[in-house]
């Protein structure tokens, strides 16, 4: 009960404007540090939601790039979906960028680095039904895309075969 309370606040919370400010400077910062600080154990944003550090290839510079991200996972953690909401601001994240050019990359989930192989997902089928599992796995999703006219990119992200 009283997680379920706090799960809607922060849902109430994270659908503000000063949340859309702020977050996008402390949430990651704080996410990679106490990442790395645990060995890949724990990713504090995560306590909430699911999340995982992407790990993908700059689009421009071809270097690594280690982002935290929030994540839906399917297929026990076969496969997972990434919301490039960016807190509802109007550009599209850079990790999105780095997706499309570089579409391999790896993921940390629950302490292990999984190669994975990304896809965006358009049109109208399968776009669609993803979004509205997400909508009903984490609602704030819809003010983020209500503030924007660019449509959220999703991708699922596909672990590469053993």
């Amino acid at each position: 009960m009283a997680a379920a309370i706090v799960v809607r606040l922060v849902q109430r919370v994270s659908s503000t404007r000063l949340f859309a400010k702020v977050a996008p400077h402390v949430v990651p910062a704080l996410d990679r540090n106490v990442h790395r600080l645990t060995g890949g154990r724990i990713l504090l944003s995560a306590q909430l939601l699911p999340g995982v550090i992407l790990t993908s290839t700059g689009a421009r510079t071809g270097r690594p790039r280690r982002t935290p991200l929030a994540c839906m996972p399917e297929e026990d953690g076969r496969t997972w979906v990434l919301i490039g909401s960016n807190f509802g601001r109007p550009g599209h994240p850079a990790w999105t960028h780095n997706l499309l050019a570089h579409p391999a990359a790896s993921v940390s989930w629950k302490g292990r680095d999984i190669p994975v192989t990304a896809r965006l997902l358009t049109g109208g089928g399968e776009r669609d039904t993803v979004w509205r599992a997400l909508l009903a796995f984490w609602p704030p999703y819809a003010t983020y895309q209500a503030r924007v006219e660019r449509e959220i990119r999703l991708f699922r992200l596909t672990r590469d075969p053993d």
